[in-house]
């Protein structure tokens, strides 16, 4: 399914960010999520976890699911964390700062596991050292 992602900050995202917690079970919780609409959320049949990938292709990450109606249809929404900066489009158009809003993506349910913060910087940016 495609779809637009939104990030950005959530009080309880920001409490553990600046508590010093990013590698806590509470931060996982609260941000390896991927908020999607109930009509979006049926359509991908109320998978437990989906994998979230940049439209290149080159970037994907797996997610728990949150259904809410706090998205629109078309529209999913990820805490920013670790796991939303692993398929946000790096390009900043000489702003300096990536765009946070309206990234295209694909989504799809998944059985992949869910990495912690500590295994994605390994994996995904440390090169799998």
């Amino acid at each position: 399914m495609k779809a637009l992602l939104n990030t950005g900050s959530t009080i309880y995202e920001g409490q553990f960010a600046k508590g010093g917690e990013k590698y806590s079970e509470g931060y996982m919780k609260e941000c390896a999520l991927c908020w999607i609409s109930p009509l979006d959320f049926e359509e991908l049949g109320c998978p437990e976890k989906v994998k979230v990938t940049s439209m290149d292709g080159k970037h994907t990450v797996a997610v728990y699911t949150r259904c809410t109606d706090r998205v629109m249809c078309g529209n999913i929404f990820m805490p920013r964390a670790i796991w939303s900066n692993v398929v946000i489009d790096p390009h900043t158009f000489s702003t300096g700062s990536p765009i946070y809003k309206g990234s295209p993506v694909d989504i799809e349910p998944t059985d992949e596991e869910v990495l912690t913060a500590e295994d994605i910087v390994l994996k995904v940016y440390a090169g799998g050292k």
